[in-house]
């Protein structure tokens, strides 16, 4: 009896402690910071110290100084709303655009034999296995006026002057979806393929083409990893900064463009602590719905 005690008394505790160290970890690498970033976002830009301090104690008096003109700022300036709304829009138009390119390739992939999947599954993975600012650098030389997109069009007589491709919208749009494309495709494969068979028998038996089929069977049975896989290039093209930078031109200012200003230009560590906290309430709120989607889910299914 008292061995059986203890035995459940170890589980308990290695239950305890699986369970708690992602909770430290996320505690140490989210939280923390972005305390800290929210301290900064209240402080006073001080030269040698750009932490500035919230709380004093004069005159056996505790005060405590709040900087807001940094959010009522943000909320009256027409740039700050102009470039959330970019980023938003641009992180959109990347979702949707991935999402119609990575279906088909899941689809596909989920499909194929069983033998062939991993060989499939190493191709969607194998840009990871080389820098992201490298490849990302590839596309320049692609696209540029005299990139080997231009050459080719040049050569097979389909335009007669070079296209202006880089620096525009247009790049900045392709470098993401190529650079998220995989975060799409992935968590479909995951949905699809174990997808059961037999719904599809079943429509096709009681007479539904292929296309209705697709519509109301295949699409309404990965809606979850549609969403997860939506979540997963939405939120991260949001502050994307690396390919604004590298393709994107005047036209395409995002939010992550303008941190970097703020905190190595401008060097006001306040005003881009505000700018980064408003951006990470923007990311949490497809967060929550995410989860409240999920939690929906799984009670329909209870």
């Amino acid at each position: 009896m008292m061995a059986m005690k203890r035995l459940l008394s170890s589980l308990h505790v290695g239950r305890r402690f699986v369970i708690g160290v992602p909770y430290v970890w996320l505690l140490l690498t989210f939280l923390v910071p972005f305390l800290i970033v929210l301290k900064i976002s209240f402080s006073e830009m001080e030269i040698t110290n750009p932490f500035g301090t919230l709380v004093t104690y004069v005159d056996d008096v505790l005060v405590v100084k709040l900087k807001l003109s940094n959010y009522t700022f943000i909320a009256h300036d027409e740039l700050y709303l102009l470039t959330y709304l970019s980023s938003l829009k641009f992180a959109a138009i990347t979702t949707l655009l991935c999402l119609l390119i990575g279906y088909p390739f899941a689809y596909f992939m989920a499909r194929a034999r069983a033998a062939v999947r991993p060989v499939l599954l190493m191709m969607v993975m194998l840009p990871f296995w080389t820098s992201f600012l490298l490849r990302i650098y590839a596309w320049k030389g692609i696209l540029a006026n005299d990139g080997l997109l231009n050459r080719l069009l040049l050569d097979l007589g389909i335009i007669a002057t070079p296209l202006q491709i880089m620096n525009t919208p247009v790049s900045l749009i392709i470098g993401m979806v190529y650079a998220y494309l995989p975060f799409m495709i992935l968590p479909l494969y995951a949905n699809l393929v174990k997808l059961d068979l037999r719904f599809l028998e079943a429509a096709a038996d009681l007479g539904a083409t292929p296309w209705q089929t697709f519509w109301r069977i295949t699409v309404p049975l990965s809606r979850s990893g549609i969403v997860a896989g939506a979540m997963l290039v939405f939120i991260p093209t949001i502050g994307e900064y690396v390919v604004p930078e590298l393709l994107g031109g005047p036209e395409t200012l995002m939010i992550g463009r303008v941190l970097w200003d703020e905190f190595f230009t401008n060097n006001d560590w306040p005003m881009a602590s505000a700018v980064t906290v408003v951006v990470i309430l923007l990311i949490l709120l497809p967060v929550v719905w995410f989860n409240r989607y999920q939690s929906q889910q799984e009670g329909a299914r209870a």
